[in-house]
């Protein structure tokens, strides 16, 4: 299903979806509704706005500043949002129960510390160092393959997943581990998920929901995204840019990998930031540390 947010036709056939408890179409009804009511409430905080803005009021002004409160919407409605969808799907009373904060099962060290039990309706990680700690060393190794900077990897999985606080989840609510925001094309025949997106036509953005594949832990979102980049004809100018991360990133966005034009800023932004130096720079302390017992057995993702 395809449509901008601000396309109210589409909401008949979710209504009707809706009305036979269909899990999936009520809770993409609260979650556009959410998105909806966010935007309304940034564009009612900025027309009370006194003073006039810095570089003056201009058509071309609003527009872009439309579709920046847009994708704040969308953001900000995503994962758990504001709480406002899960309200109206109590309301409904829908069959999807929106379950209570679950206590963290206790993780397995399995596949690579990968395999681990998450707390639905929780972030994947808490904070960049915990990200950047449990996915480096697939990083690391993604990275040899493709010959390509392992910061790249990182700062493109951290851009898509905010740092892994927004890692789309399954209909069921289990972690899809989709840490490159690839999408599934028709050839795919793994596990799905829908999640609303923004994309940009023609410089414009708009709101639609999309399919992307869902995988099973880390370590197999890593092995897809080097036999995507890696095999298909399309990203041979994404690999062999050795450390050359700007590179990388310019010609992620030039082979089509994401709609939005300024997605190789935004890579280069993060690997220069410094919550990327922070978290790059505990991670190479804590391995430089002698090996205890704690770390031989592995710590909690």
């Amino acid at each position: 299903m395809t449509s901008a947010i601000t396309d109210f036709g589409q909401y008949s056939a979710l209504r009707r979806g809706a009305d036979n408890n269909d899990p999936a179409v009520l809770r993409e009804v609260a979650g556009q509704f959410e998105a909806l009511f966010v935007q309304t409430l940034l564009k009612n905080m900025r027309d009370t706005s006194l003073a006039e803005p810095m570089f003056g009021q201009s058509d071309q002004h609003e527009m872009y500043q439309d579709m920046l409160d847009k994708q704040y919407a969308l953001e900000m409605s995503g994962g758990r949002g504001i709480g406002l969808a899960d309200m109206l799907v109590r309301q409904l009373g829908g069959d999807l129960a929106v379950k209570s904060d679950l206590v963290p099962a206790k993780n397995k060290e399995i596949n690579k510390m990968t395999t681990a039990v998450w707390p639905e309706n929780k972030p994947a990680w808490s904070e960049p160092e915990q990200f950047v700690r449990d996915i480096w060393p697939h990083a690391k190794e993604a990275a040899e393959r493709l010959k390509v900077a392992p910061e790249g990897l990182l700062a493109q999985a951290a851009l898509e997943t905010g740092w892994g606080k927004h890692v789309m989840r399954k209909n069921n609510g289990e972690l899809s581990f989709n840490l490159f925001g690839i999408k599934a094309s028709a050839s795919w025949d793994g596990a799905t998920t829908s999640k609303p997106t923004i994309e940009f036509r023609d410089g414009i953005s708009e709101r639609q929901t999309a399919s992307f594949r869902a995988y099973p832990d880390i370590e197999s979102t890593f092995e897809d995204y080097v036999r995507v980049v890696g095999t298909q004809p399309r990203y041979d100018s994404v690999r062999n840019h050795g450390d050359d991360t700007a590179a990388f990133a310019e010609a992620l966005q030039e082979s089509g990998y994401a709609t939005d034009p300024a997605y190789a800023k935004k890579i280069t932004a993060i690997i220069n930031s410094n919550t990327m130096k922070t978290a790059l720079s505990d991670l190479k302390s804590a391995e430089s540390r002698p090996i205890n017992e704690e770390r031989m057995h592995g710590e909690a993702i």
